[in-house]
């Protein structure tokens, strides 16, 4: 736990009693914070109250004597309206921040100079953040990987020398996070996502913005310029006297890094040179592993890892679960769990990865169907349809790609084990990619991609990677 002592002694407001606010709650008071929190659920409320956290319905406090109001990332700060207990801080002039808020604050009082890498964009950053947190480990730092990605970052160990806060934040949370000033920012990419949340994608991106341009001097924003808001982006922190690292997939840069042949590039002072390989690294397969790998060596160079050491640390990360996660193998096959992609853009990102495929897809399906996926279909040898999207994927499939209706998961891996080792292929891959959510037959994708890798390791044969 990170004890927060910048507001010892001061009463505080908390709205939101889950992981995260249970963690802001129990910081504060560890720091010497009088708190008060509260929740619309009842049963969170007795659950935080019987862990000794003070409670009692905001509606009836009195919010002249409030110094600041804590909110969960979750609850709605504007859109599509306040919530109503950010209304009553407002009301009361109370600044409304976070639990990365909280922990910028402690970090500036009490170990300014500790190394804290913030990770934002739409796609990609529980990759990149997972891989800086592997760098750093691996070269010998101790790093405290949370935030988003998991961890709430005040359940972590406190900030100081010699430690590396690796910390993915949502556009939430950098929503609450006014003073936000890592000394490594990384800001990876935007597309339109959570407009729900922030109105429109220009809102949106601004949140996003401020990540990269609030790090603090002498600092560096790594910021990936292959869409136009990140590339804009860039450019106004450039002008803004701030050290800006670019990355880009797509082209060579005159300063910055990108990729070229199967490596990651590092250009300065006139010329360029390779910084690292990622040829033949399972878990880092694909322009969009591509993209996150360079932004997370970026990081780890900025904070002072050799480029062997970045190196030796990109060929054993053992990748995310559930993100393009190599399961097992069979002989020739190769069985690789990507779960996460719930939606076609991110099928598209992994069906992109591999030439001769027997695609489990399906699931909960989203409107568009999978027509935007036809550019593939040549790469897939037959492709294994379960849930409620099984009949519409195979009427679109019809005429283009040999599919089968499995209906379910055991089903689908069975019959793709046995026709991928049959095969005539060389590298055959068995991939679960549904572009589907997983609610019809799953909690989450996560359930889903367990039981995939558990119906894989107990083919008969298979060697768990």
């Amino acid at each position: 736990m990170i004890p927060i002592t910048t507001f010892a002694g001061k009463k505080l407001a908390l709205f939101g009693l889950g992981g995260s606010g249970l963690a802001s709650a129990s910081a504060l008071l560890a720091g010497g914070a009088d708190v008060i929190g509260w929740d619309d659920n009842p049963e969170i409320v007795a659950k935080a109250t019987s862990a000794g956290i003070p409670t009692a319905d905001l509606r009836d406090i009195d919010w002249s004597r409030i110094a600041a109001f804590v909110l969960a990332p979750g609850v709605p700060l504007t859109h599509p309206a306040p919530h109503w207990s950010v209304g009553l801080a407002q009301a009361a002039a109370v600044q409304v921040i976070g639990d990365i808020e909280l922990f910028c604050r402690e970090r500036r009082a009490n170990a300014p100079d500790a190394p804290f890498v913030a990770i934002t964009g739409t796609n990609g950053k529980s990759t990149t953040t997972a891989l800086i947190a592997h760098l750093m480990s691996a070269a010998g730092y101790d790093a405290q990987l949370g935030g988003n990605i998991g961890t709430a970052i005040l359940s972590l160990e406190p900030p100081r020398a010699g430690r590396v806060h690796v910390i993915e934040c949502s556009s939430y949370q950098i929503d609450l996070a006014p003073t936000l000033d890592p000394s490594v920012g990384i800001l990876i990419n935007v597309t339109e996502d959570h407009l729900d949340r922030h109105g429109t994608l220009a809102l949106y991106a601004a949140v996003k913005e401020r990540l990269v341009a609030g790090v603090q001097e002498r600092g560096t924003a790594i910021v990936g310029v292959d869409d136009i808001w990140c590339a804009a982006a860039a450019d106004r922190i450039d002008r803004a006297g701030k050290r800006v690292e670019r990355v880009s997939v797509r082209r060579p840069l005159a300063a910055g890094l990108y990729i070229e042949a199967g490596q990651i590039m590092h250009a300065y002072g006139g010329s360029a040179s390779a910084l690292a390989r990622l040829g033949g690294i399972g878990s880092l397969r694909g322009v969009h592993n591509a993209q996150n790998a360079a932004c997370a060596a970026g990081a780890a160079l900025a904070l002072g890892l050799s480029p062997e050491a970045i190196q030796q640390g990109l060929v054993s990360f053992p990748g995310l679960a559930h993100r393009m996660e190599q399961v097992g193998r069979l002989g020739r096959v190769l069985f690789v769990n990507d779960s996460k992609a719930t939606n076609t853009d991110s099928t598209a990102q992994a069906l992109a990865c591999f030439s001769d495929m027997f695609w489990i897809a399906g699931g909960k399906p989203k409107t568009g169907g999978i027509a935007s996926l036809a550019g593939f279909f040549p790469r897939i040898r037959k492709a294994y349809l379960v849930g409620e999207a099984a009949a519409g994927f195979a009427r679109e499939l019809e005429g283009h790609v040999s599919h089968v209706v499995a209906g379910t998961l055991d089903r689908a891996v069975a019959l793709a084990a046995r026709d991928a080792e049959a095969s005539d292929v060389k590298e055959p891959v068995v991939l679960l990619s549904p572009a589907c959510a997983s609610f019809d037959q799953y909690r989450n994708f996560e359930v889903r991609g367990d039981k995939f890798r558990e119906l894989v390791l107990a083919l008969p044969g298979v060697t768990a990677i």
